[in-house]
């Protein structure tokens, strides 16, 4: 008796039900322990934070030079670290600074180092690398400072960058249809887009209405925004590993790749809730200035 192979929709089908079953056992334990962490806040909050950055910056180093470089890691660990410090000692701008220095030093460098290539970006690749890295460590990091609107405003963001990621997954599964940018992203459509932005939305309003946020709508508009933009924060990690040939940023969590794979669109999402936090309110109350209009 022979066996004959499984169909080609089976065999097609077996990988992905294996790396979502990987993605949501992830999740599973992922996910009570960062919001468990962010109740908690304070320095085991900032503390998670710094590690979650420097792990970025690692990934983002090897894909940039191949190679985890200590000479650029340094620096860069060193800057992520002092910026946590003045961040939890309540001085921000402090912490802002110590990581744009972090990012001129590592750039600076690079620069200073013999390449086998003759690449002229690649200076700016390491500055660039501290400053994703440390715009993971410092919005979540200040928003969550607030002592009153600080764990709201983060659970608006993870609401708004979970549902984004969940909704766009499953609708552009279930709908498919024109890509989005299949130069970059061969999988992504735009069905999955507007799930996820819809998802999106509709889990940060559900967050804000739960917390007594008034002005809905307003609150409603800052939601889309960031939902775009944490898929404009995919789709750019998924250029940066296009740039560099790499199809995953590591493998440290299983189904999902790298934390840059993880944390893509939350990066960018919360930089941009920093931003308009402290245009609203100030450097001193962003997390108010997101939600409190």
């Amino acid at each position: 008796m022979t066996l004959s192979a499984p169909p080609d929709s089976a065999r097609a089908n077996g990988p992905r039900a294996s790396n979502l079953t990987l993605r949501v056992a992830s999740a599973v334990v992922l996910a009570p322990v960062t919001l468990a962490i962010s109740y908690v806040g304070g320095w085991i909050f900032y503390a998670l934070c710094a590690i979650a950055a420097g792990g970025i910056l690692w990934e983002w180093v090897s894909l940039a030079s191949h190679r985890a470089d200590p000479r650029v890691l340094a620096p860069g660990w060193f800057a992520l670290l002092g910026a946590m410090v003045l961040i939890g000692l309540g001085l921000p701008a402090g912490g802002i600074g110590a990581a744009a220095i972090g990012a001129i030093v590592a750039g600076s460098i690079v620069a200073a180092l013999p390449r086998a290539t003759d690449e002229p970006s690649a200076p700016a690749w390491a500055t660039g690398g501290v400053i994703y890295a440390g715009a993971l460590l410092i919005a979540p990091a200040m928003l969550r400072s607030d002592p009153q609107w600080g764990l709201t405003a983060l659970l608006f963001l993870f609401a708004n960058v979970w549902a984004t990621d969940i909704f766009a997954y499953f609708c552009g599964r279930a709908i498919g249809g024109p890509l989005l940018w299949p130069r970059v992203s061969p999988k992504k459509t735009w069905s999955g887009a507007v799930g996820g932005l819809a998802g999106g939305v509709a889990a940060s309003v559900a967050v804000a209405y739960a917390s007594g946020v008034g002005k809905l709508g307003i609150v409603g508009v800052m939601a889309c925004v960031l939902s775009v933009l944490a898929q404009a924060g995919d789709l750019f990690e998924s250029s940066v590993k296009r740039r560099f040939g790499a199809k995953d940023a590591s493998h440290l969590i299983p189904g999902h790749g790298g934390l840059m794979d993880r944390l893509d669109g939350f990066i960018v999402a919360a930089l941009a809730a920093l931003l308009i936090g402290i245009i609203h309110q100030g450097i001193a109350a962003p997390a108010r200035g997101l939600l409190v209009w």
